[in-house]
């Protein structure tokens, strides 16, 4: 169950992950999806991660680069775009505020005790 919900979070807050990766980096798609794995996601289907790296695109969050491979075709790297930089720095501001008002709410007082102990 945890999983199924995992993915249905990921879903809502993808780009905001997409973009804080690419805060820190330029990659490519699967690089991206890699990247969330070693975070704790599970594998995010290239139907999921590309449609969503597009959608940066089409914002003028990123911009993207096409670079040769020695293991196949071109890859495509995505990097921030000066608009993506000033949007990811909101959309981690906007993301405190959620985290903490689903704290609020989600947390209980005995939950909080259990994980102070």
């Amino acid at each position: 169950m945890w999983r199924q919900m995992r993915q249905q979070w990921l879903h809502g807050f993808l780009d905001v992950c997409l973009l804080s990766l690419l805060a820190e980096r330029r990659d490519y798609g699967r690089g991206l999806a890699e990247r969330l794995v070693e975070a704790g996601f599970d594998e995010v289907p290239g139907g999921t991660l590309y449609p969503a790296l597009l959608r940066l695109e089409k914002q003028g969050l990123v911009r993207t680069e096409k670079e040769a491979s020695t293991s196949g075709p071109p890859r495509k790297y995505y990097e921030l775009t000066e608009l993506g930089r000033t949007g990811v720095r909101e959309r981690r501001h906007a993301w405190e505020h959620f985290k903490t008002a689903m704290d609020a709410v989600v947390v209980s007082p005995l939950d909080a005790e259990e994980v102070g102990t």
